[in-house]
This record gives C-alpha cells, structure tokens and sequence, in this order.
C-alpha cells in the first residue's frame, strides 16, 4: 500500500512516496510556480480601470474580485489537485498526508475531488516545502 506526502506552498510543492508505513520518503516530483513570488505590481498588466458613480460627478477605481497573489496560489492549487485526482483514480496511491503552508492548505482542500479527499489521512498546517526528506518525515506519524 502507498502512502504519498505532499508538501505545499503557493509556489513549490514536492510529492512523496513510502512504500510502507515505517519507510523513510522518496521524492518523486517537485512542482514550481514561479508566478507566486512576483510582487502584486508585476502580476497586474496595468492599472485598475475607473468608472463613474451611477449619480454624481464622481467617479473611482473598479475593484478586483480576486488579489493577483492569489490568483496565482488557487491557480497552482488547481493543479496540484488535478495531479493528485489522477494519480488517485490510476492508484499511484492509497493514503495521501498533505504538508501545506495554513493559507495553501485550504486553496488544496477546496479543488481536491470528493474521492481523493477521502484518501486524506493527514494534515500539517506548516510551511516545510524547504526541509530535507528526514525532516519532512518526522513531522508524520510514526506509521504511516
């Protein structure tokens, strides 16, 4: 039965596998999104547009529905799950523990299909995309 690790922020995710439950990881993949670590100002194409009040001689900038930062971190989040959903129906693996920086974790809660939700067995609300397998490792159960 394989178990997978993933360990996320809004711009880098590794994936990790233990044959086992007592097994040490094995990286297997490592994600990159390097739009997520732009400032706000290099994301945005130019600035809001303004528009008049409906009475009145004012007018004001038009808002945005969703901060480019984020954007960018629920887009990386969307393929994330779209890999996790597949490797799930191929059955790459059983149970998946999910290592995420706490805004990041809830973007992968949100896109994740009901089935690959299920294989859950796990969650760390921390940032350790940076830490070496070992350390990653004895953040889990001791059995897996």
């Amino acid at each position: 039965m394989t178990t997978w690790v993933i360990v996320a922020d809004a711009s880098r995710a590794r994936v990790f596998s233990a044959e086992k439950s007592f097994s040490p990881l094995v990286e297997e993949e490592d994600f990159t999104h390097p739009e997520a670590r732009l400032h706000e100002h290099d994301l945005q194409s130019d600035r809001m547009g303004r528009t008049f009040d409906s009475s009145g001689d004012g007018r004001h900038a038009m808002g945005r529905e969703t901060p480019p930062k984020k954007h960018e971190a629920n887009r990386f989040a969307r393929e994330l799950c779209e890999r996790l959903n597949v490797a799930r129906a191929k059955g790459q693996f059983n149970k998946l523990y999910i290592i995420a920086a706490p805004s990041f974790l809830g973007a992968l809660r949100g896109c994740m299909n009901a089935v690959t939700q299920k294989s859950i067995a796990g969650e760390i609300d921390k940032n350790l995309t940076t830490q070496d397998p070992a350390d990653i490792r004895r953040q889990l159960p001791q059995f897996l």
